[in-house]
């Protein structure tokens, strides 16, 4: 039924569907075309029917294949991009076009890590930035103005809170919190009616809570209020939010997206109105996301489902393991059925996830101890590597909170973070246990 789209052109391909027409510049490599039964992958040489699995997809995207006809993308480590004509560049500079122009505009290495992201998180559109943060801080800049209030749930990393709570004031925007149990009676108490946008993360960081997004996703369109939501901790094979009504998803593709803790990187994916807002401010601001980088990220999504499998069974494993251990006082794993908020889990998340975190009844001593005494598990600041990783989050990512901010979000002195790796089960809970041994 496609043989009529399918061309071989090596410049500038034009696939035919149902009379309406793209050129695989505009197309990129996706079409997410509004009423068409299968969305369309094309290169200089195949035309794909993208798959309804979402590792095929993240596999199977691929910019267009050059005239070299390489098997894998080749990166594209260039400034500015050139134009055969006057006429051509000035469309491009007229947004008549979608040619790129510069690599701080787009990229094809960089849109191929887009279109892999949005193929993993079922969204329209999306925008690829140097870090995490500059995600999150772009997607608040785009669409709040003066006036505008953010509500968040108060459970968020200690960055973004940094952004809240003192970088938004100066711009005349209001904030406001909610805690990571609120029901959906306070949510809805929480609104304001000049809220614009609500902001949260699930599973939090580093308390593990999870958040009903059905329930937020419910009140956000009842009130036309955005739904921004940080996927990072779960990752798009794990958890999808935009199914439960988010308009905007946002990654530190620096975490489990990368996975072996090389790069940095960030992207915001979500409805193609807002991105495009989100666009536009950031080609004028300039996070673009470096095209290695980007190369470096697309090839890593290609493992991604097999490498948070693997993540997600070790750190069962370990939580199981620990949860009764003497010198631990409460422990939290989003699967464990002791985790207050499991059943959430369980309907939202695929499994889950990498993260373990468990609160030392020595308090700061017995934490500094342990994390003094492990002999294979690094400590960094980093998480979502192959490498186990411990941290103290309240001396760390979290250090810039208040006492009382800390507290109120359980970041208390004794909590340690384990980002379970890719090792061995048993030798990552061996250099745990052996280090709970020394806490005298």
């Amino acid at each position: 039924m496609f043989s009529a789209v399918k061309k071989t052109l090596r410049k500038r391909p034009v696939a035919i569907v149902r009379n309406v027409f793209f050129t695989a510049e505009n197309m990129r490599s996706r079409v997410f075309a509004e009423g068409l039964k299968y969305n369309i992958l094309i290169s200089n040489s195949n035309l794909h029917i993208m798959s309804k699995h979402n590792q095929t997809n993240a596999i199977r995207i691929q910019t267009e294949r050059t005239n070299e006809m390489e098997h894998s993308t080749p990166m594209f480590l260039t400034s500015s991009f050139c134009f055969d004509n006057a006429e051509e560049m000035r469309a491009a500079f007229a947004d008549e076009s979608d040619d790129n122009i510069y690599s701080r505009f787009s990229n094809p290495g960089v849109q191929e890590f887009v279109d892999k992201m949005c193929a993993l998180e079922g969204a329209e559109a999306g925008y690829a930035t140097a870090s995490g943060m500059s995600a999150v801080f772009g997607s608040f800049m785009a669409l709040l103005k003066q006036g505008d209030h953010l509500l968040s749930c108060n459970a968020i990393f200690g960055s973004t809170h940094t952004v809240i709570a003192k970088y938004l004031p100066k711009y005349g925007i209001e904030s406001s919190y909610v805690g990571a149990n609120a029901t959906e009676a306070e949510w809805e108490a929480a609104i304001r009616p000049n809220t614009k946008m609500i902001y949260l993360e699930t599973p939090t960081n580093p308390g593990l809570d999870v958040l009903d997004l059905a329930m937020i996703g419910r009140i956000a369109k009842k009130h036309k209020i955005i739904l921004n939501v940080d996927n990072c901790f779960a990752t798009p094979v794990n958890q999808q939010p935009i199914e439960f009504g988010a308009d905007l998803v946002v990654h530190s593709a620096t975490k489990w997206l990368d996975g072996q803790g090389r790069v940095l990187g960030g992207v915001v994916v979500g409805r193609k109105d807002l991105i495009k807002e989100i666009y536009l401010f950031c080609r004028s601001t300039g996070p673009a996301l470096s095209p290695f980088n980007a190369w470096v990220l697309s090839k890593s999504l290609e493992t991604l489902d097999v490498r948070m499998e693997r993540h997600a069974s070790n750190a069962l494993f370990i939580a199981q393991a620990l949860e009764n251990h003497p010198q631990i006082a409460s422990l939290r794993y989003p699967f464990l059925p002791s985790h207050p908020h499991h059943a959430i889990a369980t309907q939202q998340m695929q499994n889950g996830g990498g993260i373990v975190c468990f609160e030392l009844k020595g308090g700061l001593e017995a934490g500094r101890t342990f994390l003094n005494s492990l002999q294979m598990l690094s400590l960094t600041a980093n998480l979502g590597d192959t490498r186990s990783i411990a941290s103290h989050p309240a001396s760390t990512t979290h250090a810039k909170l208040s006492e009382a901010e800390r507290q109120s979000v359980n970041i208390t002195p004794g909590l340690i973070r384990i980002s379970v790796g890719l090792e061995h089960k048993d030798d990552i809970l061996s250099d745990i246990l052996q280090a709970l041994d020394r806490i005298s």
